[in-house]
């Protein structure tokens, strides 16, 4: 069985169809605090708390699992708002499942970002191995499961990948308290309204990445061979950069009439600690990681979703 924690979450819910379509009926089991009020036949469901490890262990035994997708986590806005909540998500969440996986014999994926970096890492082409001194709770908790990542595979031996994901894109699921929200707000909004009040500033350049790249980088990173991996902290990756200016041109090749103004707000304290582009030539060269998407591709496709969910009233 397959377990994913934080299945509702930005990324949850599109990589549980990729497994789903690949594995097909009842090898997935999703989890979360709270079971979706709409549920799906090919998958299985259950209410999970990652911080309390007699839970872990008993999902896993209970389902024979043998790889854990572990999404669940506070995202960095929310996280700076409630530290201690994120430490103990993040860091106790993370330390219970690689302890479970390495009792169980499980393969684990798990997310770090860039948010592991601060005002000292080089901002452009951040390398792989370079300083990670956040500044931030979030990317303190980034740092230390990283490190517990490297510590279970190198003394434990167990199998666990993970990407240093920039921003991410979406149309699945709305924002859920991250500082690149603005990635996905400013086109609701272009959709819904015509005009978007920006959280950063008109300059403000991040590593992003659209969702389907970022499940693509997941489900490539799991395949490769293990020979093949030779970072056990984590993965830079990306997909392009572009700032919030330029993103709100690119929506306005679409929507002339689209207008957007600048009110930046404690995000972009966070904002200004994170790299502006990010070197991910160990990913290509370690299991071919090569990105789908461009901006205007994503612009293309991020829009016509964005307009169906609107005419539905799902967002």
């Amino acid at each position: 069985m397959i377990l994913i924690t934080g299945a509702q979450g930005q990324i949850g819910i599109d990589l549980a169809d990729f497994l789903v379509e690949r594995h097909g009926k009842g090898h997935v089991l999703v989890t979360d605090l709270r079971t979706p009020e709409n549920l799906r036949p090919d998958r299985l469901y259950d209410v999970l708390d990652v911080t309390y490890m007699e839970s872990v262990e008993k999902i896993i035994e209970a389902h024979n699992v043998h790889t854990i997708y572990h999404l669940a986590g506070i995202l960095s806005a929310t996280g700076e708002k409630h530290p201690e909540l994120a430490w103990n998500v993040n860091v106790n969440g993370v330390r219970n499942i690689l302890e479970a996986a390495r009792r169980y014999k499980c393969r684990v994926f798990w997310p770090s970002s860039i948010a592991v970096f601060g005002p000292t890492t080089p901002k452009v082409n951040t390398p792989q191995e370079t300083v990670t001194e956040p500044g931030t709770m979030y990317g303190a908790t980034k740092v230390t499961g990283e490190l517990l990542c490297k510590f279970h595979a190198t003394h434990h031996d167990v199998d666990v990948r993970s990407v240093r994901f920039p921003g991410i894109i979406s149309h699945a699921a709305p924002p859920g308290g991250g500082t690149t929200d603005w990635a996905v707000d400013m086109f609701v909004q272009a959709v819904k309204t015509g005009e978007y009040t920006c959280f950063v500033t008109e300059d403000t350049r991040l590593p992003m990445m659209y969702m389907p790249d970022a499940v693509k980088s997941v489900l490539d990173l799991m395949d490769a061979e293990q020979a093949n991996i030779t970072v056990r902290t984590s993965y830079n990756l990306t997909a392009f950069s572009f700032s919030a200016g330029e993103l709100a041109a690119a929506i306005q090749k679409h929507i002339p009439e689209f207008t957007c103004s600048y009110e930046p707000d404690f995000r972009q304290d966070i904002a200004d600690t994170w790299p502006a582009s990010i070197n991910d030539s160990r990913a290509r060269a370690d299991w071919d990681w090569a990105p789908e998407y461009d901006l205007d591709a994503m612009v293309t496709d991020m829009l016509y979703h964005v307009r169906e969910k609107v005419s539905r009233s799902e967002f």
